[in-house]
């Protein structure tokens, strides 16, 4: 099962303050380490979907915001519609 981020970041925190501790033994550090390594290589990876995901909606929301509205066409819906809705004896 996949961890969240914040809890891998979290042990990733913990793991860099038993470093930090001059008790921590050698091989207890080694293994802590190596611990870290692999959670900072994946946090590393999901920080990198995520600003991919966020630079695609940048850039679909930014498609969306600058297309242009055509008045012409949406004036010629609503005339239509409307000519439609009307009664044939009101002509």
């Amino acid at each position: 099962m996949k961890k969240s981020f914040e809890t891998q970041l979290n042990r990733l925190e913990e793991i860099v303050a038993k470093l930090e501790e001059e008790q921590t033994d050698l091989d207890a550090s080694v293994k802590l380490f190596e611990e870290g390594v692999v959670l900072s290589k994946d946090l590393a990876q999901k920080l990198q979907e995520v600003k991919f995901t966020v630079t695609e909606l940048k850039k679909k929301g930014a498609q969306l915001l600058t297309e242009p509205f055509d008045c012409a066409e949406s004036t010629e819906e609503t005339a239509t519609a409307a000519a439609e809705e009307e009664p044939a004896d009101a002509q």
